[in-house]
């Protein structure tokens, strides 16, 4: 009796997981400084660059157009995800223990790919703009008004956040039969993994696929190629980033080396969220100019 006792007792703790183990860490023991030094480097600069043009844009009455203000949004939502991801990140890098909480696990999660969606959201909404101030020049203005413009605004994130917070309802629900993330980070696909042999993950898997036909296979990609640079470079990062990180969190190898593993985990919060502002910043004609302006007072 009592060695049953012990083993539903065992049982019912892995059940009820209450926190994991990110094992993404182990490659890291010896240069975890140096690593530490350059994240924490990395992230004041998608803080700086991020916040300075979101600041520009506020403060520039020049600037209050659709455009920038859907700028503004897409810088916006890179401080959202890279701060669900660098603060924690850096925390475990000085930590002798890298644990997050199961609820802390679910946070993350959601906050990394309503991120990914919100991005992907306002890129479409941007597009759209482009398309109508360029196909359609007439018509712009009586089309694109303010409220239009609240409108577009809260679609582009309030549609990734209902989406992925059902995903994560979902994966609250499974029962977990390990506590183990070979990952720095968690992200739904890498708990859901973890679920026990006889917990159903149909609906996970079905609302994971919908939501990439939706948001990687959307009608209006086409009306990019119509519109300029920045918007087409932004695209091909983004759809390039999505789809591998897609087919690899599916298909995953352990054959990989550790740390290429953790890039390939991470890349949607390394490279977007620094090279769009950038991108824009030096495309932009009106933020470029007011950017050399600033720096160059006699411009």
């Amino acid at each position: 009796v009592n060695r049953k006792y012990v083993v539903f007792h065992i049982m019912d703790n892995v059940h009820n997981v209450r926190s994991f183990i990110l094992l993404g860490f182990n490659e890291t023991i010896n240069f975890r400084v140096p690593l530490f030094s350059v994240t924490l480097l990395y992230y004041c600069v998608i803080l700086f660059f991020n916040v300075s043009l979101v600041l520009l844009i506020v403060l520039d009455v020049n600037l209050h157009e659709p455009m920038y203000i859907f700028l503004s949004s897409f810088c916006i939502n890179a401080l959202y995800g890279s701060t669900g991801f660098y603060p924690k990140f850096l925390s475990d890098l000085l930590s002798p223990s890298q644990t997050i909480s199961h609820e802390g696990c679910l946070l993350q999660a959601f906050i990394m790919y309503s991120s990914v969606c919100c991005n992907s959201s306002i890129l479409t909404v941007m597009a759209f703009d482009r398309y109508l101030a360029i196909c359609r020049p007439l018509h712009y203005y009586s089309f694109m008004t303010k409220r239009r413009l609240s409108q577009l605004v809260c679609f582009s994130w309030l549609t990734p956040f209902c989406i992925f917070a059902i995903n994560v309802v979902l994966t609250a629900r499974l029962k977990l039969c390990g506590t183990k993330i070979q990952r720095v980070l968690c992200l739904n696909w890498l708990i859901v993994k973890l679920a026990c042999p006889e917990a159903d993950t149909f609906s996970n898997n079905i609302t994971a696929y919908a939501t990439v036909i939706i948001y990687v296979s959307h009608e209006d990609r086409a009306k990019f190629m119509q519109t300029c640079v920045p918007h087409l470079t932004s695209l091909i990062t983004f759809l390039s980033v999505v789809v591998f990180q897609f087919v690899y969190m599916r298909f995953d190898s352990t054959d990989l080396p550790q740390s290429l593993q953790n890039f390939i985990a991470t890349e949607f919060v390394i490279i977007p969220p620094l090279m769009n502002p950038l991108i824009y910043g030096f495309k932009l004609t009106k933020i470029r100019n007011r950017i050399l302006g600033l720096v160059y007072p006699s411009f």
